[in-house]
């Protein structure tokens, strides 16, 4: 995990029942972070979801880095029975969303106050900029505070659907049914372009969730990041294996924009980092990022040609993370198979014994690497194959790596985690190296 989480839990507010979206692969991580981080209790998770409830502070919750969005959990179920009749479909719907009127009166009472919450913690540093919007005409904050009294807000609803309902009424016939459902029973008013609040519902033949957003923004959006590379959720996902502790020095030697060094630097206070890579440009960009962040003290850059010679001592470095470049972003996927072995080599030779190396791979450079690091090194003597022992006895020094023994050798797998990039799927390898013998 990343460094002891500073939440303060001293005063704390009734337990509500919250959901969060996650990325493919992401949802270990945010069940873990809501364990650490919240104290969360009957934390379950679904694809593409986390729902769990907690007495800590909302602020505190907004502060997650492995969610994408936060919702207020409204109702959650098993899956709605929809007839094949289009208008029999929608009462269906409507009886199981609005069967309890005072359901809505409770939801809104304590999504107004959790809206206040999050303004408060915004602090005076978020005054001038309110005072500023409000010239404008009505801001989000204004926005959120219209419902304080319960008088009846304006809303929209987004519906996601899959399976039967999809083929039945599908997502934009099952916001309309919602959304004049809400306006007859509830009183409340439509407003599809400045709404105070969004109902957000998903419907598929396994479930059906209810929710209401917290934030306008995803949580995923970091505002100390003035030039995005990696997915910030998968950058703290990165560092969170990485274990990092206080007083460590981590590395990322190809750090393009700095992604992963801020978020392991936001959590981890009393740790040193240092971010190299052989683009000029890019280094450029990290160092306006990591200004924004105001990390300039414990964040360096240098400009360093991997897989030229890391300029560190061997054994030097406690942790080193990275995201290996790969695909038609990098236009480096061939060039990056073939020296896959010696950027991993130079990465191992730097790395301390017992430290970390947490590595976010292509699929295809993930499998070249698994055969890259032969196992049997990790084992006894007594242990090994013949055919590998063999191999090593027979293959002449001037033979290359493909039959010589391969390096890495201290190098140990601890996990492999599958996340998604949006339009391919990646996968993150954790080494520790081993101790010396």
């Amino acid at each position: 995990s990343l460094c002891a989480s500073r939440t303060t839990m001293k005063e704390q507010s009734p337990v509500i029942r919250y959901f969060c979206t996650a990325g493919s692969g992401m949802e270990d991580f945010l069940v873990q972070e809501v364990g650490r981080k919240l104290s969360a209790t009957d934390v379950e998770r679904i694809p593409g979801r986390v729902f769990f409830s907690t007495a800590a502070r909302v602020s505190a919750v907004a502060q997650l880095r492995s969610a994408e969005r936060l919702f207020l959990l409204i109702q959650r179920g098993a899956p709605i029975a929809v007839p094949a009749n289009e208008a029999k479909a929608a009462g269906a719907v409507q009886q199981c969303v609005l069967a309890d009127p005072d359901m809505w009166t409770n939801a809104l009472r304590t999504w107004s106050q959790l809206k206040a919450e999050l303004e408060d913690a915004k602090g005076q540093g978020q005054k001038r900029k309110r005072e500023e919007g409000e010239k404008c005409g009505k801001t989000g904050e204004e926005s959120a505070r219209a419902p304080s009294g319960l008088e009846p807000p304006t809303f929209r609803v987004s519906c996601r659907c899959s399976g039967a309902v999809a083929r039945r009424l599908g997502s934009q016939a099952l916001s309309r049914v919602i959304g004049g459902a809400i306006r007859q029973q509830l009183g409340w008013r439509a407003d599809l372009r400045e709404p105070n609040l969004e109902v957000n519902m998903s419907l598929s033949d396994d479930h059906h969730v209810l929710g209401i957003p917290l934030l306008r923004q995803p949580l995923a959006t970091r505002r100390y990041l003035r030039h995005t590379g990696l997915r910030s959720t998968i950058a703290w996902a990165l560092a969170s294996l990485a274990n990092i502790k206080e007083g460590c020095v981590v590395v990322d030697p190809m750090c393009g924009v700095g992604t992963i060094l801020l978020e392991a630097a936001q959590e981890c206070p009393n740790s040193y980092f240092l971010g190299l890579d052989a683009d000029a440009c890019q280094l450029k960009r990290a160092a306006e990022n990591v200004a924004l962040a105001q990390l300039q003290a414990r964040v360096q850059l240098l400009v360093v040609s991997v897989p030229a010679d890391i300029p560190f001592p061997s054994g030097s470095i406690d942790m080193l993370v990275c995201d290996v470049p790969f695909g038609r972003k990098f236009s480096c996927g061939a060039n990056m198979s073939d020296g896959l072995l010696e950027i991993v080599g130079e990465m191992e030779r730097v790395l301390c014994a017992g430290g970390t190396l947490v590595l976010l791979l292509s699929l295809q450079l993930s499998s070249l690497l698994k055969k890259k690091i032969d196992p049997s090194a990790h084992l006894p003597p007594h242990r090994r194959s013949p055919d590998t022992a063999s191999q090593a006895q027979t293959c002449p020094s001037h033979v290359p790596a493909a039959c010589a023994p391969q390096p890495l050798g201290s190098l140990r797998l601890r996990s492999v985690h599958r996340v998604s990039l949006g339009n391919t799927d990646a996968l993150i390898h954790t080494y520790t190296k081993a101790q010396s013998t």
